[in-house]
């Protein structure tokens, strides 16, 4: 389904192939997956359907035992490997976010290419779509997300610091099988969560705040990415409000989400509620983003797209509040939208 849409897509524009270079895309596409660093990496689609993989002859061994079934081109660090197969394309679709001006240079000389088009928006969209594979995927991998939570929360004590709480998490996590982390993992304490994307460090747990949890783990090569905001004591009614605020939000978009509502209006709930209250200015960012091989990919989840939802997306609702010098509340949930609704992945309590 996957090649069909592709060879569908190049013949919609009359090109002749399509040439995906992102290792995440290739990776989607025949199974095998490279940090090619400097060297090239290249899946070519042809019209026809055939496929063809450039990567390093070091790589090629491992190529073979992937499930890709197409031609393999392997390559020296001495050898140009576009020299190694002999065609011209009259039209070639690329990745135009990810392609280089030197690469495309380099097309243009090996393959005669006469004009490029994009392939951007078909793979977007393909992977938009959750197969049931990649869902399971998913699931596991908030499963341990709602692990390493818990595993956090079991640290705190006062004088921790923020940096031994996530040495902590990454640490124990291991045991569950987790060798890769989404992202840097988040952990802040009290005002210092009013930074949206602050950086963990020599700041000690008080008696009495809030600490903030923003992480997620890779199963499989899926990401899980989630936010808890919780209580160390008994935090002060202004910070208690801005989390009760925030989970009004969070809640309400999430039972607003459907097939066929737009994403745009979703945000709209959760941001209306949050102006209500008198904290409008204090939400500087989107309410969500799409989730899978990478922990933020499309679709994106504001006030400006007018997509609608549809069964087999997987995004985040990550409704937030930062008050400078009171404190920074965020509370995120990974929705896989269902055909009638939607089911939250993670689970870790509210």
């Amino acid at each position: 389904m996957k090649l069909e849409q592709i060879t569908e897509e190049l013949k919609s524009q009359q090109a002749d192939a399509a040439w995906i270079t992102t290792p995440l895309n290739i990776f989607y596409f025949t199974g095998y997956l490279s940090d090619p660093h400097e060297r090239l990496l290249a899946l070519l689609i042809k019209a026809n359907g055939e496929q063809v993989l450039f990567c390093p002859q070091l790589e090629v061994e491992e190529v073979h035992a992937s499930p890709f079934n197409g031609q393999v081109i392997g390559y020296l660090d001495t050898e140009n490997a576009l020299d190694k197969y002999d065609i011209k394309f009259n039209k070639l679709l690329v990745e135009s976010a990810h392609l280089t001006l030197q690469r495309q240079r380099e097309l243009i000389n090996a393959f005669d290419v006469q004009s490029f088009g994009d392939i951007d928006q078909t793979i977007k969209s393909l992977r938009n779509i959750k197969s049931d594979s990649e869902i399971e995927k998913i699931k596991k991998a908030c499963e341990l997300a709602d692990k390493c939570i818990e595993i956090g929360v079991s640290f705190l004590k006062e004088g921790v610091t923020e940096r031994q709480v996530v040495n902590h998490i990454e640490y124990e996590i291991k045991a569950y099988g987790v060798n890769e982390m989404s992202f840097d993992t988040m952990v802040l304490f009290g005002d210092h969560a009013a930074s949206p994307h602050g950086t963990p460090g020599d700041r000690q747990l008080k008696q009495d705040e809030f600490v903030l949890f923003d992480l997620g783990v890779i199963y499989e090569n899926y990401c899980s990415d989630m936010t808890r905001t919780v209580k160390f004591g008994t935090p002060n009614d202004k910070a208690q409000e801005i989390y009760d605020v925030v989970l009004k939000a969070e809640q309400q978009a999430i039972a607003a989400i459907k097939p066929g509502v737009t994403i745009k209006d979703v945000d709209d709930i959760a941001r209306n509620i949050i102006a209500e209250a008198g904290y409008g200015e204090y939400f500087p960012h989107r309410l969500g983003h799409g989730l899978g091989l990478e922990e933020h990919e499309y679709q994106d989840v504001s006030s400006t797209n007018t997509n609608q939802f549809e069964a087999g997306m997987v995004i985040t609702v990550e409704p937030g509040i930062y008050v400078p010098g009171v404190a920074g509340v965020r509370i995120e949930d990974d929705i896989l939208v269902t055909e009638n609704g939607n089911e939250s992945l993670t689970g870790y309590e509210k």
